[in-house]
């Protein structure tokens, strides 16, 4: 199934989509522009629905295929990040101290492409919901428009999710059964002693030497205690503590991020700190506050949808720039939690050599445009096929 002439026909207004949405990206729930952006082009192209402020800014297209069936789920995330852009394309952000330096500008082209294909054909069976989401970058808006109602109001079967890859060439695409993308928690530890002057330590309980300790016996974790074979990463990447040369201070904090892809692995990785942040200030005479905040859970396909997403791509690019056991990321994706509710799965697509993901020069390749939103229409037909 061949990128569409339609759709080759309409990379130039993929492009200007794009370029436009990315000159005004706008951060976490705050994309009032981009909704209405968005709002704007499905009711354009002709969807029996579209619906506003689901998870607070998030936007929802319906659209019904010429016969009854099942219902599937299309998401694109509209957020940017709080990275000052330093790309130097004509089309840059004029919104200083943000960009679109993940390349959802070019998720939601690729879906409103999809879009407008799908409601100008109507060539499948059952409803497809063009779901466009705020707050993926930290805010869990995923959560939000789950908790907002959005699959039970919109009665829909299954979730399917889509990113782009840079170094994975243009019109390729890879994805996995299983963990795809890693659960992303954080932590901070708060060490509290006695404070007092550095000339007399001894009548002290110093934090930063406590502090220091822990840093290095939270590199162990990994080292030591996990099953090689386990993919878990433990960074500190915080350590606060003093404010004079004179002085040692009362208390210190050390904090970084965990990163894994079983539930187990995670779980063990926050046993672990605690009893081992527990145990130094123990042997310190100090005490420790431990403080875990679960973030994304792990992103976990579907075996059988990642095989049907696939199985669609080839026929779409041909099997040879399909791969089908991608390595995961131990990046987050909080599609996770839509794919907790539904069966599901999450691909990625290439966006050939660019600068890497959050990059300040990052850019969405807009020839990726076009096989994206081709992949889009063919899953639908596929996954909601006309009857004989």
């Amino acid at each position: 199934m061949p990128v569409s002439q339609s759709l080759r026909h309409a990379a130039s207004d993929l492009a200007i989509w794009r370029q436009t949405l990315h000159a005004m990206p706008e951060l976490l729930y705050e994309v009032y522009d981009t909704a209405a952006f968005v709002a704007q082009k499905l009711r354009e192209f002709g969807c029996d629905e579209v619906v506003t402020g689901i998870g607070r800014t998030g936007v929802v297209g319906i659209a019904h295929g010429s016969a009854p069936g099942r219902t599937i789920a299309l998401r694109a995330d509209m957020d940017a990040l709080p990275i000052e852009e330093e790309s130097g394309v004509p089309y840059a952000s004029v919104r200083a101290g943000a960009m679109h330096a993940c390349g959802h500008d070019g998720h939601m082209t690729m879906l409103l492409g999809a879009a407008r294909e799908l409601c100008a054909a109507r060539r499948f069976a059952g409803t497809v919901v063009f779901v466009f989401q705020p707050a993926e970058e930290g805010g869990a808006g995923a959560r939000a428009m789950i908790e907002d109602g959005l699959l039970e109001r919109f009665a829909i079967d299954e979730v399917y999710g889509m990113h782009n890859l840079p170094g994975l060439p243009v019109g390729q695409f890879a994805m996995r059964p299983g963990p795809i993308m890693a659960a992303t928690d954080e932590f901070c530890v708060k060490l509290h002693g006695r404070g007092g002057h550095a000339a007399i330590p001894h009548q002290t309980l110093d934090p930063i030497l406590a502090g220091s300790a822990l840093v290095q016996a939270l590199q162990q974790i990994v080292s030591r205690n996990t099953d090689p074979l386990d993919s878990l990463v433990v960074s500190v990447t915080q350590f606060h503590a003093g404010f004079a040369h004179n002085v040692i201070p009362e208390s210190a904090s050390v904090s970084g991020t965990v990163r894994s892809l079983m539930t187990d692995t995670r779980d063990f990785a926050w046993a672990r700190i605690r009893e081992i942040a527990d145990g130094i200030a123990m042997a310190h005479g100090l005490t420790a506050e431990n403080i875990y905040s679960p973030n994304y859970p792990v992103t976990v396909n579907d075996a059988a949808k990642a095989a049907f997403c696939a199985d669609v791509a080839a026929e779409l690019v041909g099997e040879a720039a399909v791969n089908r056991a991608v390595a995961p990321l131990m990046g987050g994706e909080d599609f996770s939690f839509m794919l907790e509710q539904r069966p599901g799965a999450f691909v990625f697509i290439g966006n050939g050599p660019s600068a890497g993901l959050h990059h300040p020069r990052y850019d969405f390749a807009d020839a990726a445009l076009p096989f994206g939103a081709a992949y889009w229409v063919a899953l639908t037909q596929k996954a909601l096929p006309l009857p004989a």
